[in-house]
């Protein structure tokens, strides 16, 4: 579990850590990491800490784990209303991260927490064949 004060070097500490935690999983558990899972780790880290930023004040968490041949992600912050995932809308500018997010990774939830709120993701670790 990694904490962030929510300031505005949170986004690129939060996936400094993101990245990281996947090189320590390849190189020193031996776990298959495709380029393509760090990058959208990155994207998908990148997006989830903005918008608990954003739309939260406070502290952001963030949970990194390894389930089967997935990297989940879960993001917690304190504001109490839940993200909602526009549909596709050239037309329309910016609040379009939800919506990258959830074509990239595997699985999207999002649970209420008796405080706040928490964003779980999955990404596939391996490329698709």
């Amino acid at each position: 579990m990694a904490a962030f004060e929510g300031d505005g070097g949170c986004i690129a500490e939060a996936r400094r850590t993101a990245t990281a935690f996947l090189g320590r999983a390849r190189s020193g558990h031996g776990v298959p990491v495709s380029v393509r899972a760090v990058d959208v780790t990155q994207l998908v880290v990148s997006e989830l800490v903005t918008n608990a930023r954003k739309y939260a004040p406070g502290p952001v968490l963030m949970d990194l784990r390894i389930v089967g041949d997935t990297l989940e992600i879960a993001i917690w912050d304190s504001g109490p209303h839940l993200p909602v995932v526009h549909s596709a809308d050239p037309e329309r500018l910016g609040r379009h991260g939800l919506e990258i997010v959830t074509a990239l990774v595997e699985s999207y939830r999002v649970s209420t927490e008796p405080v706040g709120k928490r964003v779980t993701v999955r990404i596939p670790l391996r490329d698709a064949h």
